[in-house]
């Protein structure tokens, strides 16, 4: 998520213009450099408050950010304790590695050991092999097929849910869906409490009589 900067682009940004580059407002600009998220690195207008001087690497810096708190929604304490873990690369900290967001967390490159890790804790990020993904998405997949082939049957197993009725390839009682059946239940809450069952199922498990069922 870091842009590319040139080393050829100079320039002066007053705060009015940064807050228009970046996206940042003037509240946050002035917290920020306050609090050392980021500060303007050229200078201060003398005599005046706020009269912060960026430069383009700082507004590239302010856009990093604006997309980390603003739109990523990184909580505060975070990012400011992320621009401490950071120090150690300059006033550039926010530009001088790539960044990733994992949920509300900031993680780089670190260009020490070439690792992805979490800033904060320093925790390793591990990419997924691609062939684990597929895997767990065909695994998933012939489970679905077993269990689609078992709609709307009972069955019940030897040392399975102490010997209950069970609907098949669940651990789901019969007796249980059909307490739920007698309290005025609809298939579809049913359904909504237990979703690996199906209308099939639920049919099934109306139906039932116990004396009808082999041992």
């Amino acid at each position: 998520m870091t842009p590319p900067v040139p080393d050829n682009v100079v320039g002066a940004f007053s705060e009015e213009q940064a807050e228009q580059l970046s996206g940042v407002s003037l509240y946050q600009l002035r917290r920020w450099d306050k609090e050392g998220l980021l500060s303007p690195s050229l200078m201060r207008l003398k005599n005046t408050p706020y009269g912060r001087v960026y430069s383009f690497r700082d507004i590239v810096q302010l856009r990093v950010l604006n997309d980390l708190r603003n739109r990523k929604k990184i909580p505060h304490r975070h990012l400011r304790e992320v621009s401490e873990k950071l120090a150690h690369l300059g006033e550039e900290r926010w530009i001088a590695t790539t960044l990733y967001v994992l949920g509300k967390r900031v993680v780089y490159d670190d260009p020490r050991t070439s690792l992805r890790q979490e800033v904060v804790s320093g925790q390793r990020v591990f990419t997924i092999p691609l062939r684990v993904v597929v895997s767990n998405a065909r695994r998933a997949v012939r489970e679905l097929s077993r269990r689609e082939e078992k709609a709307g049957k009972i069955e019940r197993g030897r040392f399975v849910s102490q010997n209950e009725p069970v609907i098949a390839g669940t651990r789901v009682f019969v007796a249980t869906v059909g307490d739920y059946i007698r309290a005025g239940f609809s298939p579809a809450a049913i359904i909504r409490e237990f979703p690996d069952l199906t209308e099939a199922d639920i049919g099934a498990a109306a139906a039932y009589r116990p004396e009808g069922l082999a041992a």
